[in-house]
């Protein structure tokens, strides 16, 4: 067996976990989370949301499936480090065309193995999301807290324009065309507009600081506000942009980081999580229909609604908006976290979590579905 280099992982709070290095060799921080996931860490590697954050792995065993050329969900990884507790030493699956960690070390991607990520998910658990740094160059725990200390938070990072598409691009829908749709590009991930394409929607996918003019240019049905990294409270810009769509009244469908703008464009505030919710096994109420749907999810900040405390049950009745009544129609069921907003008087709603299940379950495809409705209702009105 090959001897790993040494390594250490080191969280703002001073709490210390030694390990070996892992993809490629060097010095990264970032804001640590956790993901609960079983599979799907290719998906999760290259999703922009988790643009600054260093991802711990909860299962143990990671790497066995290698790594292919379909499965990306953007251009790159952009994880800032990735941190597990037994890589696999042969990747091993029939689409697999390199191995994890070959892949970690081709994109500079700092990582650590051998490291209990048990112990350090109960930690982040109860203490939560916290600054980190990880080092395979440095093995002095106290000058990388410092180096910790000195990086950048989370709260009040404006990341869109870093993870945005540099031009506007379009995926074509599939089979006879129904819709246009123009996609604010926040850290989109390719699986949106393959789920679009799919019910005959042609996506043109614009940058971040593109304005109503850009939206309108494409000739949309509607408009869609992606995923994307960073703290929802900075993003004023596309805040702005949401305003003027709802102010049109051109139907809108907003996921994750997209909530959390189409939350703010209604005068709702945002929050941070104690430590998020990542993964791919979240129990998730709808509201309209009963159901509960198990769902990926990928966030560390949420909508805050009036009259509801973080924690208690988010009161099931209608909001006064400017734009209207405003209901909260999906609702986490781990902790009663806003999961999704539906309005009334206004072609508009969101979820916080991922329908197009990359990776992830298949509950929540039905949304896409809702979407092409919700338009269709837009056309024949």
């Amino acid at each position: 067996m090959v001897k790993r280099r040494p390594a250490i992982l080191v969280l703002e709070d001073g709490r210390t976990f030694p390990g070996e290095a892992y993809g490629s060799v060097g010095e990264t921080f970032g804001e640590a989370v956790f993901n609960t996931g079983m599979t799907g860490y290719q998906e999760t590697l290259t999703d922009p949301s988790y643009h600054r954050q260093v991802v711990v792995q909860t299962a143990p065993h990671i790497g066995n499936t290698g790594v292919n050329g379909e499965d990306d969900e953007s251009g790159r990884i952009w994880v800032a480090g990735y941190v597990v507790r037994d890589p696999a030493r042969i990747g091993s699956n029939w689409r697999a065309t390199g191995g994890l960690e070959d892949r970690l070390a081709a994109e500079g991607v700092v990582g650590i193995s051998g490291v209990d990520t048990r112990a350090l998910t109960r930690h982040l658990r109860e203490r939560g999301a916290m600054r980190v740094g990880i080092s395979s160059v440095d093995d002095d725990p106290r000058a990388l807290l410092a180096r910790v200390r000195q990086s950048p938070q989370m709260v009040g990072a404006d990341l869109s324009a870093e993870v945005t598409t540099a031009k506007p691009y379009v995926v074509e829908a599939e089979g006879e065309h129904r819709f246009t749709v123009a996609a604010l590009d926040l850290g989109i991930k390719r699986n949106v507009p393959r789920r679009l394409a799919a019910r005959g929607v042609t996506t043109h996918v614009l940058p971040a600081g593109s304005t109503i003019d850009d939206l309108l240019a494409t000739g949309a049905d509607a408009v869609f506000f992606s995923p994307g990294p960073g703290d929802p409270a900075t993003a004023d810009g596309p805040v702005a942009l949401a305003r003027e769509v709802l102010g049109r009244r051109i139907p809108l469908f907003g996921i994750c980081f997209g909530s959390q703008i189409l939350g703010r464009a209604l005068g709702f505030g945002t929050y941070k999580l104690g430590y998020g919710h990542r993964g791919i096994n979240q129990p998730v109420l709808d509201r309209a229909t009963g159901k509960v749907e198990v769902t990926s999810h990928n966030h560390g900040f949420a909508v805050q609604v009036p009259g509801a405390r973080a924690g208690a049950v988010v009161p099931d009745q209608v909001i006064e908006t400017e734009f209207g009544g405003v209901q909260v129609s999906h609702v986490c069921l781990n902790d009663n976290v806003v999961e999704g907003l539906r309005a009334k008087d206004v072609p508009a709603f969101t979820v916080q979590y991922h329908p197009e299940a990359a990776a992830g379950p298949h509950d929540a495809d039905y949304l896409f579905d809702r979407f092409a409705e919700l338009i269709e209702g837009g056309k024949n009105a």
